[in-house]
């Protein structure tokens, strides 16, 4: 049955059309990964379906008597209020009856027709479990990690985090028929976000859901709603599904020759794949009926590019790599780094982890040559190569050159055609390599940088916060690179699932002591419940504002 229904949406800015002759259903116990390039119109369109935003042409339909919940964005909309009241407000007639409820027994003088309408509204309350609203609400709360003695605080007196988490909890109050996230696990830390996968997962509604968290989506979707030269399609399965789909498709239209036959049964044992490995959840065997029933022609290829990040290293690596013996520095009377000392070896691919960004970068400052330690000593191996992507970049890109010049300086050949084709894998095309470097967005300076660590052809990458203004498409890229690459690693990352699927071993700096563990990050998570407090997942703010 369909919940929410759209029909034939169109929006216009002026002349530009944003979203185009858009119509689609989402079904009941659905959750729907909403994705799309840069630019595309995904927070547009959720504001929409919200009744935020109004469109050019088209309806939104949801089936009558459904209630339809949004994540509020205006993190002071609610400051005056209790953080209870702001959970209960989810659901606005409830609250109402309960103000208005109030409102009459705190008469002085008390008539039949207060009596009447006092029993009318006791009824209706009673209908929508209100006498389980407050309980409801504080379990809301609690699973998501705030603690009962705020539960009576005014939201002005919360920290942004707590407060995202309470409009979280409105949001998810009073089981809504329908849905919608716009980047729900932004500013969460790991345990609240595992809270919120369980919730959904057994959430029997609907639900429509923006996100940058691969591994969140990955987690929780049934569907994915691709949002392509502002049309939308509908994938059965979750965000891998259809990368790998997408990209399996492509190959196979290259391999036209290929009998019919032999492509549905490559598709098939695809399917069967990813049906082994859905969640242990209610989800599993419903996504797994869906799977099943695709056909061959129901997975287009995406028209979005994907860069082709691959990091070859010149040398093979030998066995010494990097030791590190009692790293100290102090930077404005704070203890950065307080006698770390570790041996990196030649299959290391280590995540540096952890909410002290500082910490982190200072390390790689040091190791890169950048900032000289105030104690203690590192040394490379000497079949070692280092290249480093620094977090802030500013600096590379304040020149005059062009996109050519400025790659060509770090290629250890200086033929243009040989450097535009690494630039080529960054879908820098033709025209592009004449722009100036000081002129590129955030997301063009990082796949340049990105060009330039695989020009280095180093065996050892140092990468502080990689995919800081990247896209989803080239997130993907990345990881694929940072899975592949057969040398020496050591990064940082937000991004969840590179961190889990090219770790094998974590680092956290607290108070500028070094945790070093051999092991996944899941598994660095799952042996230490601080650990999963201390993480908090946060996208940039172009990531934001892409829309």
């Amino acid at each position: 049955m369909a919940m929410l229904e759209v029909r034939d949406l169109e929006v216009y800015y002026g002349v530009i059309q944003a979203l185009k002759g858009i119509s689609f259903d989402v079904n009941q116990g659905e959750i729907v990964a909403l994705i799309g390039a840069n630019g595309a119109g995904k927070s547009t369109f959720l504001k929409i379906l919200s009744g935020q935003l109004e469109p050019t042409n088209g309806e939104v339909a949801i089936t009558p008597g459904q209630r339809l919940s949004f994540l509020q964005q205006d993190h002071f909309k609610y400051d005056e209020y209790t953080v209870l009241d702001t959970v209960i407000m989810g659901n606005k007639r409830l609250y109402d009856i309960m103000k208005e409820k109030d409102a009459i027994y705190m008469k002085e003088e008390f008539t039949d027709e207060d009596g009447i309408k006092a029993a009318e509204l006791e009824g209706e309350f009673a209908t929508m479990n209100g006498w389980e609203a407050e309980s409801d609400a504080e379990n809301l709360l609690n699973g998501l990690g705030i603690e009962t003695d705020l539960h009576y605080k005014t939201m002005k007196d919360l920290l942004g985090p707590q407060k995202v988490k309470v409009l979280l909890a409105q949001a998810l109050f009073g089981n809504p028929d329908i849905l919608l996230l716009d980047e729900p696990t932004n500013h969460l830390d790991l345990d609240a976000i595992a809270w919120l996968e369980e919730f959904l997962i057994n959430f029997e509604n609907t639900v429509i859901v923006v996100s940058h968290d691969r591994y969140f989506l990955n987690k929780v979707c049934t569907q994915i709603a691709d949002i392509d030269y502002g049309k939308i399609q509908l994938y059965a399965g979750n965000y891998d599904f259809w990368v790998e789909s997408s990209q399996l498709i492509i190959k196979q239209m290259k391999e036209a020759n290929r009998k019919k036959e032999e492509k549905i049964k490559e598709l098939q044992e695809f399917i069967q794949r990813f049906s082994a490995n859905a969640s242990k959840s209610k989800q599993a065997t419903s996504r797994k009926r869906a799977l099943e029933k695709i056909q061959l022609d129901d997975i287009k290829p995406s028209s979005r590019k994907y860069p082709y990040i691959d990091f070859r290293p010149a040398r093979e690596i030998g066995n010494e790599v990097l030791t590190v013996e009692h790293l100290s520095k102090t930077i404005d009377g704070e203890k950065i780094l307080d006698d770390i000392s570790f041996i990196l070896g030649r299959e290391d691919k280590v995540a540096l982890v952890g909410p002290n960004e500082r910490a982190k970068t200072v390390l790689f400052k040091i190791l890169a040559g950048e900032m000289e330690p105030d104690e203690g000593s590192y040394k490379w191996g000497l079949t070692t190569t280092q290249s480093y992507f620094p977090k802030d970049n500013s600096a590379e890109f304040a020149n005059d050159d062009t996109i050519v010049e400025w790659l060509t300086q770090y290629s250890p050949e200086k033929d243009v055609t040989y450097v535009r084709g690494f630039l080529g894998r960054m879908l820098f095309a033709g025209e592009d390599g004449v722009k100036k470097v000081k002129v590129l967005s955030g997301g063009e300076k990082v796949r340049c940088m990105l060009s330039k660590l695989m020009i280095s052809g180093a065996n050892v990458l140092m990468l502080d916060e990689p995919t800081d203004h990247l896209d989803m498409e080239s997130i993907d890229a990345l990881n694929r690179g940072m899975i592949k690459f057969p040398g020496v690693m050591i990064f940082s990352s937000r991004d969840h699932q590179i961190v889990q699927t090219t770790a094998n071993r974590i680092m956290e700096i607290i108070n500028g002591k070094l945790i070093d563990k051999i092991t996944t990050y899941d598994e660095y998570l799952e042996s230490d419940e601080m650990a999963r407090k201390r993480f908090t997942y946060t996208i940039t703010e172009s990531e934001e504002n892409d829309d």
